[in-house]
């Protein structure tokens, strides 16, 4: 290939040009590539873009671009690919991905990419082999302690277990084990995105659930472990398994590390886990929820006889009583025009605004039981308020985390390790269901 390549990423406040490689595409494709984003009227610009003879393939992840430039016509498949690549080896090295984070350790991604590309060419992506080479120590913004693992539940939500690990625990560079004299530690999480749209009759229209397990792994003699999923777990819409409640998803895909010989008869995935983070397994459940969705919402919307408009809003949440919601935050689309005059929430956690700019009055809740609801009212001022702008309120969108709760059912019954750790390792699994699109007509 003769192509000519050079990558970027791109913060908020700066520009960290990686590597040019293959070439020179000019010092001011930088410049070139903020112009174009920043002119877009969206904020989702085309993951290809092309000025004259040049093309601009990039992702985003942790709030950066990651961007690479090409002369010719190379596949972008391949380049997006390792623009993921790329990313997650930041993630794992660095600790996490955000502006800080990459900031603080350029010289170490400098010399990832430099170990990552000879002219152009990827050389390997593997973070095994990546870490006989680097010299460079990451430098974490926010030390880890394992004092947090007693009182800091999964995603930020409180819990008086102490055998449970917080979502920070696991953003730590994978180098950083040595540090701490090769501790072992695996994190097993099972994350899964709820995109729900709830009628205004209270009738749920739509149900899609999208999941993946992810394994981030701090062993270095790890050869093998095993995965056991829910034995009654069936894929499709086949005959369902086993004699337990039943578990289904619609279709599901591996990492290409994971042998399946046990999936069929047991349900067992097989794996070598490198160090780092990885996704094993990737699933989806569509039109189907196998409990009521987590929320329902009853809203009041009138005008007063002043001509103001009131907004009385009634979340309740259905989670079983020992679960919670946390981070939970309801956008209500208003009238053009709307000065917010007045409002009254049921708790003094909670807090609310009348976003101008948004048009969108919203309502965010910190924590939620459940079992609970809670309310608000609004009483907005609208210039010229008719029945007409009346129909511009809603549909309410919401957004939440819901730490130790599965929306599908999946559940891992064992995690297993071969050969038998000679020192204590520590194993956790974690499960989270987050809003991707929550929609509620009213």
């Amino acid at each position: 290939m003769n192509s000519r390549h050079r990558f970027s990423i791109i913060t908020s406040e700066s520009t960290l040009t990686l590597a040019p490689v293959r070439g020179e595409t000019g010092d001011d494709v930088v410049n070139v590539f903020y112009q174009k984003v920043t002119a877009l009227p969206g904020d989702q610009p085309p993951v290809v873009m092309t000025l004259r003879d040049l093309h601009f393939l990039h992702i985003r992840q942790g709030g950066l671009y990651w961007v690479a430039t090409t002369t010719a016509d190379s596949s972008p498949f391949t380049i997006v690919e390792f623009l993921n690549r790329l990313a997650a080896l930041v993630k794992d090295y660095c600790g996490g991905l955000s502006e800080k984070s990459v900031q603080m350790n350029f010289a170490l991604i400098y010399e990832l990419l430099d170990e990552v590309l000879d002219y152009g060419h990827i050389q390997t992506t593997s973070s095994d082999m990546l870490k006989n080479f680097l010299q460079s120590e990451a430098v974490s913004s926010r030390p880890f302690s394992l004092f947090d693992l007693s009182n800091v539940g999964l995603f930020g939500a409180d819990t008086q277990q102490s055998k449970v690990a917080p979502s920070s625990a696991a953003a730590r560079p994978i180098q950083a084990s040595r540090e701490q004299g090769g501790r072992s530690e695996i994190f097993v999480d099972v994350v899964e995105r709820m995109s729900v749209v709830v009628g205004s009759n209270g009738v749920l229209m739509k149900a899609d659930v999208e999941g993946e397990i992810r394994v981030k792994c701090f062993m270095p003699s790890c050869s093998e472990i095993r995965i056991g999923l829910n034995e009654e777990l069936s894929i499709g819409k086949s005959q369902l398994r086993g004699y337990g409640a039943a578990v289904r998803v619609d279709r599901c895909s591996f990492h290409q590390g994971v042998r399946l010989d046990e999936f069929d008869s047991h349900r067992i995935l097989r794996l070598c886990p490198s160090q780092g983070e990885q996704t094993v397994m990737q699933y989806q459940l569509t039109d189907d929820l196998p409990t009521a969705p987590p929320f329902r919402l009853f809203p009041t919307i009138e005008r007063d006889g002043t001509g103001r408009l009131i907004l009385f809003l009634k979340l309740r949440c259905d989670l079983p009583p020992k679960s919670s919601a946390v981070n939970v935050c309801a956008s209500v689309p208003v009238p053009k025009g709307a000065v917010s005059l007045s409002q009254e929430l049921s708790s003094p956690d909670q807090s609310a605004e009348l976003q101008s700019q948004n048009r969108a009055v919203v309502w965010q809740i910190p924590r939620l039981a459940g079992g609970t609801q809670l309310s608000a009212l609004f009483k907005l001022d609208v210039p010229g308020l008719s029945s007409a702008s009346m129909l511009e309120v809603g549909p309410v969108g919401l957004s939440f985390e819901l730490p130790k709760f599965s929306a599908t059912g999946l559940q891992i019954r064992f995690l297993r390790l071969s050969p038998v750790q000679p020192a204590p390792s520590q194993r956790w699994v974690r499960y989270v269901t987050h809003s991707d699109s929550y929609s509620i007509r009213i």
